[in-house]
């Protein structure tokens, strides 16, 4: 879960901006993927401002990407505590929920973050899966569809239509 290319920070205001300015160097860290030294660095953050909702969302990736999901999923939680507009958070919160098997929460979560974007092409992706990981299949199409109607990059969309075409074929017979 790499830090988005449109991570920046959710306001002008002087407090949001020292937040930002405060994670700067740790999501240099993440982009070069030195997961580890960001994670200190993100505590080190989190130590000084606990409110800081950046520190948490980085916190987050390093985490996922280092195989901690319940602790990622703490800390995307944590970001949207303390900010709850934060999208990115509350995305990823529901892929970390849809992979620990705490479907409905994803799904909750998702809603929460639909109503927030509307639209939203990260969002009805991750509500998509999230809705197939529950077997919900005309659920997960209906996003799956509006997500490629938002234009999506290349191999994600791939994804999905490989994903949208298989859900067209019906189940193989099991061996004997």
């Amino acid at each position: 879960m790499r830090p988005l290319s449109d991570d920046k920070p959710l306001s002008t205001d002087a407090r949001d901006n020292a937040h930002w300015d405060a994670v700067d160097e740790s999501a240099e860290l993440l982009h070069e993927e030195r997961f580890q030294e960001a994670m200190v660095a993100l505590r080190d953050v989190l130590r000084a401002d606990a409110h800081n909702p950046y520190a948490y969302y980085f916190l987050g990736i390093a985490l996922y990407e280092t195989g901690q999901l319940e602790a990622a999923r703490d800390a995307y939680r944590a970001c949207v505590k303390v900010a709850p507009a934060h999208l990115g958070a509350r995305v990823a919160l529901v892929h970390v929920l849809r992979a620990l098997g705490d479907l409905r929460g994803a799904i909750q979560e998702g809603s929460v973050a639909l109503a927030q974007a509307p639209g939203d092409g990260d969002v009805l992706h991750a509500l998509g899966l999230a809705h197939l990981a529950r077997g919900d299949n005309a659920a997960a199409r209906r996003y799956l569809e509006a997500f490629l109607e938002a234009r999506p990059e290349f191999e994600t969309a791939t994804d999905v239509k490989a994903l949208l075409d298989a859900m067209e074929r019906p189940p193989r017979d099991e061996p004997s």
